[in-house]
C-alpha cells in the first residue's frame, strides 16, 4: 500500500465509487469544524450558497478558509466534490479565480456539473472556478505554473498522499512570494507503523497515511516554508471498532495550519506590529493563528519570522511594522524548550479548547 501508484488507485476507488456521502466514512474527521455561530459572516454566506449535492459528497476534515481573499488566485489541492472551491468562488469575487485539482475522475466530473449553477447563483458574468484532473504532487504536469498562486488550500487529503514531501515542494513552487498554504489535515499522535500503511481501509480513512504532527514542521522547513502556524484543532474519534483496534494507542486529530513562502530567511530581529482593523469581518481583532491575536490599534511584539510574514504577505497593508533592535523569539522565556514546538501540537490545542467531535464523517458506521 505504500507504493505511490497503488495508493492512488485505492484512494480513487475508495472516494470515487465506494463512498456515496460523508456519512459512509468511519471517523469523525469531516465533522471537525467550528459551529456555524463562530464562523465569519462572509464564510457562512459563502457556504450557504453551495449546492446540497456538492455538500453531500464532502469528505474534508476542517474549514481551511483564510481571510482576505478578494481578487486572489486560489488553488484547492484535492478538491473532491468542490465544496470549498465553490465557497471560495464567492470569497475571491469576480476578479479572483479558483482552481480545484483532484486525481479522481468521478469527483472532477461531478464538480464540473455545478460550475454554471454557482456562476448563476453568484451573479457572475463568467465562471471563476476551474476543475482539472491531476495529482497534487505533480502540479507542474497538470499545467499549474510556478509562482502563479496567492493561496493554496487543502482539506484532509494530504494524509491520503504517499509522498507528502513532493506535495509540499510542489505547493511551495507554485506559490508566489508571500503566498501561503492554508490547510486542514489528519495528524497522528506518534509515527504510524508500516503495517498500518499497508491497510487500504486505514489509508482511505486517512489513518494509515497521517503524519506524526512533529514531522510536519521538519517537512515544511525542508522545502523552504516558514514554521507552520497552528490555527485550530479537534480530536478525531474512530467509531469503527475494528479500525480502532488496528490503530492501537495511536490517537488522531484534525489540525489546520498555515505555511508561508518567504522570499528569504527572516532576520533575527523581532518587530512591534499594530493591526489596523482593516480586514472585513474582523474590525476589532484578528486571530491570525492560535498563538497570535492582534487587537486593533494595540502594539504587539512578534518574532522575526512573523514580522516577515506580515510585511511580505497579502496582509502587509493591514499592519504597521516597526522593527526592533533586540532579538524576539517565542522561546525567549524558555530557551531549554526552544525546539519542542509544543504550541504547534494539535492534540494539546484540542485539549485546551475542549474540541472533540462526537459524531463522524471521515470514520462512522
Amino acid at each position: 500500500m505504500a507504493e505511490g501508484d497503488d495508493v492512488r488507485e485505492n484512494v480513487k476507488k475508495y472516494y470515487g465509487s465506494r463512498l456515496e456521502s460523508s456519512s459512509d466514512l468511519q471517523t469523525s474527521a469531516t465533522s471537525c469544524s467550528l459551529p456555524c455561530s463562530q464562523l465569519p459572516r462572509s464564510l457562512r454566506e459563502a457556504l450557504s450558497l453551495v449546492h446540497p449535492e456538492v455538500i453531500k459528497r464532502f469528505f474534508g476534515c476542517g474549514l481551511p478558509f483564510p481571510v482576505k481573499l478578494e481578487g486572489c488566485r486560489v488553488l484547492d489541492l484535492g478538491s473532491g466534490s468542490g465544496r470549498d472551491c465553490f465557497a471560495f468562488s464567492k470569497l475571491v469575487g469576480p476578479s479572483g479565480h479558483v482552481t480545484g485539482i483532484d486525481m479522481t475522475e468521478q469527483l472532477i466530473t461531478a464538480s464540473r456539473q455545478f460550475v454554471e449553477y454557482h456562476q448563476r447563483k453568484l451573479g457572475y458574468e463568467e465562471p471563476n472556478v476551474t476543475f482539472i484532473q491531476g495529482y497534487m504532487e505533480k502540479l507542474s504536469e497538470a499545467g499549474i505554473q510556478r509562482d502563479s498562486m496567492d493561496v493554496l488550500i487543502s482539506n484532509c487529503v494530504i494524509c491520503l498522499c504517499p509522498d507528502k514531501r513532493a506535495v509540499l515542494q510542489q505547493a511551495y513552487d507554485v506559490l508566489k512570494d508571500g503566498g501561503e498554504l492554508y490547510f486542514s489535515d489528519m495528524y497522528a499522535s506518534s509515527v504510524v507503523p508500516d503495517h498500518m500503511k499497508q491497510d487500504p481501509v486505514l489509508w482511505g480513512e486517512g489513518m494509515g497515511g497521517s503524519l506524526f504532527w512533529k514531522d510536519l514542521i521538519s517537512l515544511a522547513h525542508s522545502v523552504g516554508f516558514s514554521t507552520p502556524l497552528l490555527v485550530s484543532a479537534s480530536h478525531i474519534e474512530v467509531h469503527n471498532m475494528e479500525l480502532k483496534a488496528k490503530a492501537g494507542d495511536i490517537r488522531y486529530a484534525s489540525g489546520t495550519y498555515r505555511l508561508f513562502k518567504l522570499p528569504q530567511q527572516p532576520g533575527i530581529s523581532g518587530a512591534a506590529v499594530i493591526y489596523k482593523g482593516t480586514i472585513p469581518d474582523f474590525p476589532d481583532q484578528l486571530d491570525f493563528d492560535s498563538s497570535h491575536c492582534f487587537k486593533k490599534d494595540v502594539e504587539v511584539e512578534v518574532d522575526a519570522e512573523m514580522a516577515a510574514i506580515l510585511q511580505i504577505s497579502r496582509f502587509s497593508s493591514d499592519f504597521t511594522v516597526r522593527m526592533l533592535d533586540k532579538h524576539k523569539s517565542d522561546s525567549d522565556s524558555a530557551p531549554q524548550v526552544a525546539h519542542s514546538y509544543c504550541h504547534l501540537n494539535p492534540f494539546l490545542l484540542a485539549d485546551r479548547r475542549g474540541s472533540s467531535v462526537k459524531q463522524c464523517s471521515k470514520t462512522s458506521r
